[in-house]
């Protein structure tokens, strides 16, 4: 089933008098527990078009449809709102808060997604993800004793605690060594597939492709293939 959808996605930027196109005109589907990976040489667009997806920043023009609903044509709040709810985000740096220990990071996540469950369900259901992820044992653990490795897992959790929809990951594995990057994307495929969750990718690195289901190679704002 297609759960997103854009179609003639463009955006722009005025850089003095001249304006740069980034986005020529962008149709994309993503289907249900999938991972896609947007590919392609820097400056080629693929980053904009995930923070346009995830609605972290407007389209010059075109469409975003999420689930029927069109984000392009929505209120701020309301875009707010279905992002905190049913995306998670995971990036090259973890971004994890350094005074609160690993329950609290997942905590906190599951506060901004308006979770409707009680502190001790919440603990639970911190303590179920941390075990899927092999992060229980270091629950009380604060970011600067973290590996590397260990805060991307740590992130991973944190995007995935509240059953988001889809997950968007932007250059996830950048930062770390080819071991740890390949333990991230395997551990990222398997959460998608045994979740049913959907991941849009952003990657330079070849090695992590065999860890996806679709390969979209963009080039100067355009999608080459694999749409």
């Amino acid at each position: 089933m297609n759960l997103f959808k854009i179609d003639n996605l463009t955006k722009s930027f005025q850089n003095g008098e001249v304006e740069e196109q980034v986005l020529r005109g962008i149709d994309l589907t993503l289907n249900e527990g999938e991972v896609t990976a947007l590919v392609g040489a820097s400056g080629s667009g693929k980053s904009t078009l995930l923070t346009i997806a995830a609605g972290l920043q407007p389209a010059s023009n075109g469409e975003v449809v999420f689930k029927g609903k069109n984000l392009t044509t929505m209120k701020q709040d309301q875009v707010r709102k279905i992002r905190a709810e049913q995306f998670g985000f995971i990036f090259q740096a973890s971004h994890l808060v350094p005074f609160l220990n690993v329950e609290e990071q997942l905590m906190l996540m599951l506060d901004v997604a308006g979770s409707k469950m009680k502190k001790q369900e919440k603990k639970q259901e911190v303590e179920r993800i941390l075990k899927l992820v092999g992060m229980d044992h270091r629950k009380d653990a604060y970011p600067s004793s973290l590996s590397g490795g260990e805060k991307q897992r740590i992130a991973i959790s944190r995007a995935i605690i509240h059953k988001p929809t889809i997950v968007f990951a932007d250059e996830p594995t950048a930062s770390l060594d080819s071991k740890r990057s390949i333990e991230v994307m395997q551990l990222i495929q398997d959460l998608t597939r045994s979740l049913n969750i959907t991941t849009l990718l952003v990657t330079h690195e070849e090695e992590m492709l065999q860890y996806v289901d679709k390969i979209i190679t963009m080039k100067d704002g355009l999608i080459q293939k694999g749409a």
